[in-house]
């Protein structure tokens, strides 16, 4: 029997691969002599480079850049055999890299994330698979295009500051020195947000406050960010802000777009395609995902959702391992041959994150043991 076992993580527990572990730990208890084959999934967010550093290989580069707010700090990511770099913004300009004294949007700034491409281009990489997620900023990307070589004018030709409230002061653009490798090179961006650069769905509508804007400055940033697009527009770059995903991580969504020609593609369906996912789900017998939470969100773009699709394709049995399972409607269940919550008991959430790995093993072993027992039934 060929088993695919290939989970996202359980987010504040367990990384991917060891999901992975604790599920096969658990199943050959009972099929010891089953075929295993490990394949620990991402959507695009964090821990997207360190499951394709386990899948492809590669090798890890350290890189001293600037954070948010502009102190230096070392960043990291990926370098595959292909030419490929896979960086996570959230390296660079993450929420986490701020207190929540520190987090403000009108000054946050990417120019990290612009150092980390700019690194990887002088790596001789043809390819840029960027995650989006996490970040700190609402710029449109002025810091990672400024350190990319774009400069940004306002008023008396003054060159424009970091964050997004300087967007507002916007009047040309200059790309004489931009990187001369940039349209040379293939950016596909990581990306299961929708959401546009402006407007009540946008960047700073949706995504400001919890970066530490108030409403006063959401209002502000949003005007700043359509004011950004406008003068980008009158340059001859392309409108992109009313399309789906201009609004991730700030509006770096919009600026790969229009200054990198960028493609915005599902984080899962980028990560699956990296890792041959498809061919993995038709060799197996039967395949073994899961994640922290099964809910309404498990079929829009997360790992768990995505696999269930490919493998009907191929007619493929799947089993979904998960944390919790919360709000799922009778038919989002079918998706799955079985759903099967890990948590064994009531208890504190600390004490049921520290214990996810034996939590999930234990399910594993169970699921197994009556697997093994319908096969002995007459």
């Amino acid at each position: 029997m060929k088993i695919l076992i290939a989970p996202d993580s359980f987010k504040e527990s367990l990384e991917a691969l060891d999901v992975c572990h604790a599920i096969q730990s658990g199943f050959s208890q009972v099929f010891p002599d089953a075929d295993y084959t490990l394949l620990p999934m991402a959507d695009g967010g964090e821990g997207t480079s360190a499951v394709l550093s386990y899948v492809l290989g590669g090798r890890w580069k350290e890189v001293r850049v600037h954070d948010p707010l502009m102190r230096p700090i070392t960043a990291k990511y990926l370098l595959l055999p292909d030419a490929t770099a896979v960086i996570e913004i959230a390296q660079a300009c993450g929420l986490h890299l701020l207190t929540v004294a520190e987090r403000n949007p009108v000054i946050a700034s990417s120019y990290g994330v612009g150092e980390l491409i700019a690194d990887a281009l002088g790596e001789g990489s043809k390819r840029i698979i960027i995650g989006l997620g996490g970040s700190a900023t609402n710029d449109a990307g002025l810091g990672m295009l400024t350190a990319l070589g774009m400069t940004f004018h306002g008023a008396n030709d003054n060159v424009l500051g970091q964050g997004g409230g300087e967007l507002a002061n916007l009047q040309r653009v200059d790309n004489t020195r931009f990187h001369a490798d940039i349209l040379n090179t293939v950016f596909e961006v990581a990306c299961d947000v929708t959401n546009p650069l402006c407007g009540e769905s946008g960047a700073s509508a949706i995504f400001g406050p919890q970066k530490g804007a108030c409403p006063q400055q959401v209002i502000d940033l949003d005007n700043a960010l359509g004011h950004f697009a406008t003068i980008c527009n009158e340059h001859g770059y392309e409108r992109c802000q009313e399309v789906a995903g201009a609004g991730a991580a700030g509006g770096l969504g919009y600026a790969l777009m229009s200054f990198c020609r960028a493609q915005l593609k599902s984080g899962f369906d980028t990560v699956a395609e990296v890792a041959n996912l498809s061919q993995h789900i038709a060799d197996a017998d039967l395949v073994i995902t899961g994640e922290g939470k099964l809910d309404e969100q498990t079929a829009m773009g997360k790992v768990a959702g995505g696999i269930s699709q490919l493998a009907k394709a191929t007619h493929t049995p799947v089993i979904a391992i998960c944390g919790s399972v919360d709000g799922l409607k009778p038919a989002q269940t079918t998706q799955f041959d079985v759903v099967m919550p890990s948590i064994q008991r009531i208890d504190s959430i600390d004490n049921v994150l520290s214990a996810a790995y034996h939590n999930i093993e234990t399910t594993a072993v169970n699921i197994a043991a009556a697997m093994r027992l319908g096969q002995s039934v007459k």
